[in-house]
């Protein structure tokens, strides 16, 4: 797997398998090719992307983890978006 982590939290905003191509520029982050989606607000200057991850925990979802390339931490402010 990927994962796209914004720098500044170090929130891992999206797990992707590692054959999808993920293009970083300065003005945002393309994913896939042909694209399937680009990333408007992550861009190279603020985003790391880790890949090879083979530890991502199963119950993952966008912003629920932060991941500093090698451990994965609970966020404490993530709110279960499905949570009545």
């Amino acid at each position: 797997m990927k994962t796209i982590v914004e720098t500044s939290t170090g929130l891992s905003k999206y797990l992707l398998a590692d054959d999808v191509t993920i293009t970083a520029t300065a003005d945002n982050i393309t994913v896939g090719d042909p694209a399937q989606f680009i990333i408007g607000d992550l861009n190279s200057g603020n985003t790391t992307i880790t890949e090879n991850v083979t530890d991502a925990p199963a119950d993952w979802t966008g912003n629920k983890y932060t991941y500093d390339g090698t451990t994965w931490t609970l966020n404490p402010d993530w709110v279960d978006p499905d949570a009545e």
